[in-house]
């Protein structure tokens, strides 16, 4: 199976994105599902639905509040453009930064799993022990939770290359910019000679997820094991 020029740099630019998303929204989904696993707090209840909100609001929705947000105009993208000039709108930046927003629940979602599965007595042995806060964290819950933290990276990872509406809304679909798997595919099923090109990216976009996913369970199924030894 050979693939054009085009399809290529779709490929290879959807990886680029779904790594750059995936790295970008692990550290504060760490630090989200250990509040929502281990901390009681006023507005719980309320940070956790809009932590999930993303997977209940049409994605196209999401694409324009990023795009008023973080667009040239916004108030974040004027920020972040004078201050670091990065510009988020119609650039593959954006495309990650709604690709990491739309995989940021179910990153949460694995890693505050994994945590309430680490036994409580153990961090409370260690701040016995004398250990801070950040240092209980760092060296007994983060280590037992890593199996979850690798399982919502391979989740974040897989939802990131799938990602469509939001990507499309924010930053449009353009060829070596922004279009990824997704939107090529889209784009391919539009032309009545295009059944072909959107086949081969539908193989390979299927080829990754399930491999995601397969690396995903793996993980869970370690967690398993790990709670139950606790």
């Amino acid at each position: 199976m050979s693939f054009t020029p085009d399809e290529t740099t779709a490929i290879w630019l959807s990886l680029r994105i779904a790594v750059v998303a995936t790295l970008i929204s692990l550290p504060p989904a760490v630090l989200a599902a250990h509040a929502l696993a281990r901390r009681e707090f006023w507005g719980k209840s309320l940070f956790n639905a809009l932590i999930h909100l993303p997977l209940v609001l049409p994605p196209v929705v999401t694409g324009y509040l990023l795009l008023l947000g973080f667009g040239r105009r916004g108030p974040f993208g004027e920020f972040f453009d004078a201050c670091c000039g990065i510009v988020f709108s119609f650039r593959w930046t954006g495309a990650a930064l709604a690709a990491g927003i739309m995989a940021f629940p179910l990153v949460v979602r694995a890693i505050r799993l994994s945590i309430e599965a680490v036994d409580p007595k153990l961090e409370a042995a260690a701040s016995t022990l004398g250990a801070s806060p950040v240092t209980v964290f760092a060296t007994v819950t983060l280590p037992l939770a890593l199996p979850g933290v690798l399982a919502g990276a391979i989740l974040g990872f897989a939802k990131a290359l799938g990602e469509f509406g939001a990507t499309i809304t924010f930053v449009s679909n353009i060829p070596g910019e922004t279009r990824t798997i997704a939107t090529a595919i889209y784009t391919n099923t539009q032309t009545p000679s295009g059944d072909a090109a959107a086949m081969r990216l539908t193989i390979v976009a299927v080829v990754i997820a399930t491999g995601a996913l397969l690396l995903s369970e793996l993980c869970a199924r370690s967690v398993s094991r790990k709670a139950m030894d606790l």
